[in-house]
């Protein structure tokens, strides 16, 4: 599988550039998945439910299970965040993991920039950052590309994983 990361500070639009990634590539015929890293405590589960329960109870991995959907949750239990290499091997095999995120691993990534954010740049003092996205001229030495032009950014990225 290639892996390629979108990271930026916050309210740069990496959300919203990860969503229209994933549009754009799957239209192209291609196979994607993500992984979203979360800085603060988070839930996908709701207090109360069946599987909440299972989980408060102490279980370690509760795996769900519908006509639509699957998910499996593990819970750490003190146990510290596994790596980006360990999760990815949680996934299926598809064409293309985009990751949002993961600001201090040694994949390649693709930083936003959003002027109004008032934010230093992370790229010159990180070389797993290979481009830059803003929707301002920011002096990069890397490849700066317009954050709202959607197909030149997913052509930058097929082109450095070779998809």
């Amino acid at each position: 599988m290639k892996v390629f990361g979108i990271t930026g500070w916050k309210n740069t639009g990496k959300t919203s550039l990860v969503e229209r990634l994933v549009a754009n590539f799957t239209a192209r015929g291609l196979v994607v998945s993500t992984v979203k890293h979360a800085h603060h405590n988070f839930d996908v589960d709701q207090e109360g439910r069946d599987s909440y329960r299972h989980r408060e109870s102490g279980a370690q991995e509760v795996l769900l299970c519908s006509g639509t959907r699957w998910a499996l949750m593990h819970e750490l239990r003190d146990a510290p965040e596994p790596p980006l290499r360990e999760l990815l091997t949680k996934l299926s095999p598809v064409d293309l993991v985009l990751v949002e995120g993961f600001k201090t691993e040694d994949h390649v990534k693709l930083e936003c920039h959003r002027s109004e954010t008032g934010k230093a740049l992370l790229a010159p003092n990180d070389p797993t950052i290979v481009a830059v996205a803003s929707d301002a001229k920011p002096d990069v030495a890397c490849p700066l590309l317009d954050l709202d032009d959607t197909d030149e950014i997913a052509d930058f990225i097929l082109g450095k994983v070779d998809l």
